[in-house]
């Protein structure tokens, strides 16, 4: 017959390592959880990050294109009333990428403006001849080209404008394959309304 004191000894080990095992586990489980709570995070602000930067070049592409077609009006004061509504629909874009601060999203404002430009520097070149003299005084003034790298010729610039909204379009479609889900329906519906305006300048 074993003494208490034999059964005492053989139990304290066991009961003490079980006192250990409980302290150690719940600590080891926490610091898993907390170890894959951190690599999620992470990722998740990978991702978040990755959208910024995607939505913030989009935005630009659209502030580019709408300085595109504003040089077109610039030089063709009399399209001002066909690309106005085109270009405001990018403005709009451009806003919904999180850009566009402070830009008119109407194109009146714009149009009027490079008009009034146009009127101004004709009337002043018109009451002194010698000033258009000094600008270019090897005839040099008259190139053939609207200002901005714009083709003199109307249907050309549409058609050039006409080929950047095809091309803009065309990435963002190849671009919203690897977009998350929102950037995705918004990359998809604004390549669809590029599509459409490239339409729309090449026709009437």
């Amino acid at each position: 017959m074993s003494s208490p004191a034999s059964v005492s000894s053989a139990v304290g080990p066991r009961r003490r390592s079980l006192l250990i095992a409980s302290a150690v586990l719940p600590a080891a489980v926490t610091t898993g959880c907390t170890g894959g709570s951190g690599a999620s995070g992470a990722g998740e602000r990978r991702r978040g990050s990755a959208e910024e930067r995607a939505r913030a070049r989009a935005a630009r592409e659209s502030k580019e294109l709408v300085e595109r077609y504003d040089a077109v009006i610039a030089a063709h004061p009399k399209l001002a009333g066909r690309l106005g509504p085109l270009r405001a629909d990018v403005v709009r874009q451009e806003a919904a990428f999180g850009g566009g601060a402070g830009k008119d999203a109407s194109p009146s404002a714009s149009s009027s403006q490079s008009a009034s430009q146009s009127a101004s520097q004709s009337a002043s070149q018109s009451a002194s001849p010698s000033a258009e003299a000094v600008v270019a005084p090897s005839g040099g003034a008259s190139s053939g080209a609207a200002p901005s790298g714009v083709p003199e010729d109307e249907k050309e610039a549409l058609a050039q404008l006409a080929a950047a909204e095809r091309e803009l379009a065309d990435r963002r479609a190849e671009a919203l394959v690897d977009a998350p889900g929102e950037l995705a329906r918004l990359l998809a519906s604004v390549a669809a309304s590029g599509a459409a305006r490239a339409y729309l300048l090449t026709k009437g």
